[in-house]
């Protein structure tokens, strides 16, 4: 199991973003750059973002993009979400009806709590300085 190019890039781009002077914004080339994203592939991840709420973009000479929240309000988790969906390990997970073998599978409990375990690992490590170290 591995999370997609795209939200790999997404998560650079937050952990450039929270490591930037509170307030200022940065450009895409910048962001570009320095995380080694296509710029065509970062344009369509700052629209993600940007729709879930866990950045802001503004145009212009004065334009760029900067976090809509403090780092230590956006977890890992956010933005994986934002760029794959939720991270459900298994169909079943999501929806159990869709299995089946709903109700008599093994597996079950053990994908569920794996989900669970990974859900709560990832939504608990945020963008604060302490939580995750440094890039690039």
């Amino acid at each position: 199991m591995q999370i997609t190019k795209q939200a790999d890039y997404a998560l650079r781009a937050v952990l450039y973003l929270a490591r930037i002077d509170d307030g200022s914004k940065a450009s895409t080339k910048d962001i570009a750059e320095t995380q080694h994203i296509p710029p065509s592939f970062l344009a369509k991840i700052v629209s993600q973002l940007s729709i879930a709420g866990l950045i802001k973009t503004a145009r212009g000479a004065r334009g760029g993009v900067t976090l809509a929240r403090p780092p230590e309000e956006v977890s890992i988790l956010d933005v994986i979400e934002a760029i794959d969906g939720p991270i459900l390990l298994n169909e079943c997970t999501g929806n159990p009806r869709s299995c089946p073998f709903e109700g008599k599978c093994p597996l079950y409990e053990v994908w569920c709590e794996t989900r669970k375990l990974i859900h709560d690992k990832l939504s608990a490590a945020t963008f604060a300085y302490d939580n995750v170290q440094p890039v690039g």
